[in-house]
């Protein structure tokens, strides 16, 4: 291997983010050329803690929305600390800080949401009043539309955490990102997995982001990470978030496929108490067009404007 610089990879300390990363860890290195043995020095990890890993009792909407779990990990990169960072793009706002760019997507794991509980299959089959635990306004309106006698109550923290009260009674149900329990090894403990086109998941989930400094965006190891496909479903799910102006006080869901050159997309927008619901959907013939990453974002803008015009405030929940 040609001697070259260590890319160091900035991530968030949790289980969960240390084995995404370290997957990514691997490709970059072996896109450097390393062998297995090597791949840590080419490579190596910096655990970065952010203030949303820190701050575990309120909801990111009350302490300042999703940036924060990426904000001192960016401010490391632009500090020149780190080199890149693996993110899980659920968790990216729709503009990042001046001087970065989201470099790289790669394959996108299964972007459905998992229903796990002790006892029922599925929402529907819990009953009266029981206790749903997530931190997410997304999955609370999608669950109060469906179920609006559901107690929904906050649950934030690590996976492990998270299931760890739902064995000891804590709560009914809770609902978490089918990709990270995947990749944790975890998914056999989900009794169901929630429909994406019934309740669209959030925009890119499912999907790792690779972040770098705007100038390093043409690196050559970040071309073995790239999968156009995922960039292309991703890139219309963020331009719906994007128009509606999806924070953490705005409960939306978008869910795209592509095949054989034709995008779909669905993307919905709710009132936080689930009361209301708004839904666009559209089809885009990819094969025509000059630029399908393009192409796709606009059709997210375009629905997700249409969505807006349509919901007003009715999806923001009051401060």
């Amino acid at each position: 291997m040609p001697p070259q610089q260590p890319i160091r990879i900035g991530t968030r300390g949790s289980k969960l983010a240390l084995t995404q990363s370290g997957m990514m860890r691997d490709r970059i290195a072996a896109a450097l050329g390393a062998t297995p043995d090597q791949y840590e020095t080419v490579a190596p990890l910096v655990v970065i803690t952010t203030t949303g890993d820190r701050i575990q009792d309120r909801r990111l909407l009350e302490i300042g929305g999703k940036a924060l779990f990426t904000k001192e990990i960016e401010e490391a990169m632009l500090d020149g600390r780190i080199d890149c960072a693996v993110h899980s793009m659920k968790d990216m706002p729709a503009v990042l800080p001046p001087g970065l760019v989201i470099a790289a997507i790669p394959e996108r794991e299964d972007p459905r949401d998992a229903f796990l509980s002790r006892e029922a299959r599925t929402l529907e089959d819990l009953p009266k009043g029981a206790k749903l635990g997530t931190a997410s306004l997304r999955r609370q309106a999608q669950s109060l539309h469906a179920r609006p006698d559901l107690d929904v109550q906050l649950l934030r923290g690590n996976v492990g955490t998270r299931m760890a009260k739902l064995e000891a009674g804590e709560y009914d149900a809770i609902i978490l990102a089918l990709s990270g329990l995947r990749r944790l090894g975890l998914d056999g403990a989900a009794k169901s997995f929630i429909d994406p086109v019934e309740r669209p998941p959030a925009p890119g989930q499912g999907a790792l982001a690779i972040e770098t400094r705007e100038a390093d965006q043409g690196q050559p190891w970040l071309e073995a990470l790239r999968d156009l496909n995922t960039t292309t479903t991703v890139a219309a799910e963020r331009g719906a978030m994007a128009a509606l102006e999806s924070s953490c006080r705005t409960p939306i869901g978008a869910y795209a496929t592509l095949k054989d050159g034709q995008l779909f997309l669905i993307v919905e927008a709710l009132s936080p108490d689930g009361r209301l619901r708004f839904r666009r959907q559209e089809g885009l013939d990819l094969t025509a067009v000059a630029d399908a990453t393009v192409a796709a974002r606009e059709l997210g803008l375009k629905l997700g404007a249409e969505l807006r015009d349509e919901a007003g405030d009715a999806i923001i929940l009051p401060e």
